[in-house]
């Protein structure tokens, strides 16, 4: 089992990182990708991954991260990018939740653009944030295509969306805490339907945490709640489910697992 986007570099979960790998590998969870959300992230997140067998980096600029970011940070993103434990370009995209200014969505539109680029450069995957602004996300991809191919992380549109990114490009949707809120019918009906050798597991840690610890903090460790729960949406084994998401997260990101 693969734990295919988490933030081990965070807060607390960095803190107590040894203690959260032990009880990871405790759980089955035998491989994470750590993602960076600015520099600074990202550099804890290549740290990780050499630290940890089985784990491995993501690095890039959030789009709720770009303030004040320069030039020169993009140039030393890329040259982290060439790590070997670097297998991403992430997480990056688009956040309209909080940001409506039209000037402000345009600059994350800049950003997102020139990572894909970078990814593209150094022939890297991406894992994408696309929050209220799948359409603009789905718009960009058309018109800047990703050389290594990409996942929409914590996939929250329509299904009829899934669909569409499905027709027109060859990519992966990853799933997470959500689908287990009893509640959550969207992701629920995503996570039944999206194609099996599309579909990824992943837990957002220490955010998104899934039934039956919601409201504390999350770690890759939980991914098993996850796993059992789309596995029931879907009518299958947790074992077959497993089988075939490490397949996905093997392709995708061209790891060892």
């Amino acid at each position: 089992m693969f734990d295919s986007h988490c933030h081990i570099n965070d807060g607390i979960l960095y803190e107590d990182r040894k203690e959260i790998y032990e009880r990871m590998k405790q759980k089955g969870v035998k491989g994470a990708l750590c993602v960076g959300w600015d520099l600074e992230s990202s550099l804890k997140a290549v740290s990780i991954a050499h630290e940890f067998d089985g784990c491995y980096a993501a690095v890039g600029i959030h789009p709720e991260n770009i303030e004040g970011v320069k030039e020169s940070d993009l140039e030393r993103i890329e040259e982290l990018a060439k790590d070997d434990k670097v297998v991403a370009i992430g997480e990056i995209g688009l956040d309209y939740h909080w940001e409506k200014d039209p000037l402000r969505q345009a600059r994350q539109k800049d950003f997102f653009v020139w990572q894909i680029e970078i990814a593209n450069r150094l022939s890297l995957p991406i894992t994408i944030h696309a929050r209220d602004a799948l359409q603009d996300t789905f718009d960009i991809l058309l018109s800047h295509p990703v050389k290594m191919n990409f996942s929409l992380h914590c996939y929250s549109g329509s299904l009829e969306m899934m669909k569409a990114f499905s027709k027109n490009f060859d990519c992966y949707f990853g799933f997470d805490g959500p689908v287990t809120f009893k509640n959550a019918l969207s992701p629920k009906q995503n996570a039944a339907n999206c194609p099996m050798d599309r579909l990824l597991l992943e837990t957002d840690a220490p955010y998104l945490t899934p039934i039956p610890y919601r409201g504390k903090t999350n770690e890759p460790s939980f991914l098993t709640y996850i796993a059992e729960e789309i596995a029931k949406l879907r009518g299958i084994s947790v074992k077959e489910l497993i089988g075939k998401t490490d397949e996905n997260v093997c392709r995708l990101f061209h790891v060892e697992h």
